[in-house]
């Protein structure tokens, strides 16, 4: 029965594989419920029965093993609180046009994540001294656009990020069971690094002693600089700086007074140290009010108090910087599929 209160809803960008796009502008807050939690697949999900609690340590170990879900949540474990952003990000923005999902600014979502740190189970494994990574097979499969056979999502992390003490097998979001559609039974966390790396449905953690090339490792998830060689390739790993303007909504009409600007900054190579505003195209800047952040990884909540000018049209922009020196840049690093878009956040408003 409808309750009479009004709702944001997701924006769809396509429905198979489901892929949407949460309402970030209308959610405040350090955790999402997984009602609006954003949704981002690669093929249709996979069909789950009894063995698929069980997970499979195995490849160059001493010790291989299959593990229970049970006995997995009885190890001790941790809670992490953490936004996953998907590396598509803001895709729809990137000039000239790319092909993918059009994500907008909604391809990101922050919850607690309860898990086993996975360097202990690699630790009971027993990896060969020769190992170079660690891949992660989960139980979704299809046949990808330019691939004619079936293949699996797999991605692999370089040894020393598998050991992370927060890279965790995780069993949790918010307190309950991970939901089905973001991975039950068990999913991968890897804090800093853009969402393509926390695995969903882990089936199997594979320790290997060569690089992997699985086509969700060496082709997607790559920047690619140029539009027609694959020359300068890099893979994508971690978040980039960023920051965006959840209040008021680009192209809005508001009235004169005084509004306060409300958004998000986040980076994955250190905290968020300073957000700035500009009203007039970037030649000055003015730092806003940033939150005090509820964990370390979370993103940094800011507000602005702006008392408009008068009747007009105005731009607004923001930027952010991190404690490593990091700061949003001016233009996009444009990259053929879309990846890791962290330009300065702009929008115009009407002031009547």
């Amino acid at each position: 029965m409808d309750d009479g209160k009004v709702r944001p809803y997701f924006t769809t960008r396509s429905l198979i594989p489901e892929n949407q796009e949460t309402p970030i502008h209308f959610l405040r807050g350090s955790i999402f419920d997984k009602e609006y939690w954003f949704l981002r697949n690669h093929f249709q999900y996979p069909e789950l029965n009894v063995a698929s609690e069980n997970l499979l340590v195995t490849g160059a170990v001493s010790n291989p093993f299959i593990i229970k879900l049970e006995e997995i949540k009885a190890l001790p474990h941790k809670k992490i609180t953490l936004p996953l952003i998907c590396s598509g990000n803001q895709r729809a923005k990137f000039r000239p046009k790319v092909f993918g999902e059009q994500w907008e600014e909604g391809a990101v979502s922050q919850g607690v994540w309860t898990g086993v740190p996975l360097k202990e189970l690699l630790n009971y494994a027993k990896p060969d001294e020769n190992t170079v990574e660690v891949v992660f097979t989960g139980k979704d499969r299809g046949v990808k656009p330019n691939k004619d056979e079936v293949v699996s999502f797999e991605r692999s992390l370089p040894l020393k990020k598998a050991l992370h003490p927060d890279t965790l097998v995780a069993f949790e979001y918010n307190g309950q069971s991970i939901p089905y559609k973001h991975g039950y039974p068990l999913r991968l966390i890897v804090p800093d690094w853009y969402g393509m790396a926390s695995v969903k449905w882990l089936k199997t953690i594979t320790v290997v002693t060569r690089p992997f090339e699985g086509p969700f490792q060496t082709d997607d998830y790559v920047y690619y600089p140029r539009p027609d060689t694959d020359e300068g390739k890099t893979p994508v790993t971690t978040v980039r700086v960023n920051s965006i303007i959840q209040q008021p909504l680009d192209h809005s009409i508001i009235d004169e007074g005084t509004h306060v600007i409300v958004g998000l900054a986040w980076s994955g190579e250190g905290q968020i140290a300073e957000v700035e505003i500009s009203f007039d195209q970037g030649n000055t800047w003015e730092p806003v009010t940033l939150e005090e952040k509820s964990a370390s990884y979370a993103w940094t909540e800011w507000s602005y108090v702006w008392k408009t000018p008068g009747k007009g049209s105005y731009t607004i922009q923001t930027r952010a910087r991190d404690s490593q020196g990091n700061i949003q840049p001016q233009s996009e690093f444009w990259n053929r599929k879309g990846y890791g878009y962290n330009a300065i956040f702009n929008i115009e408003v009407k002031v009547e």
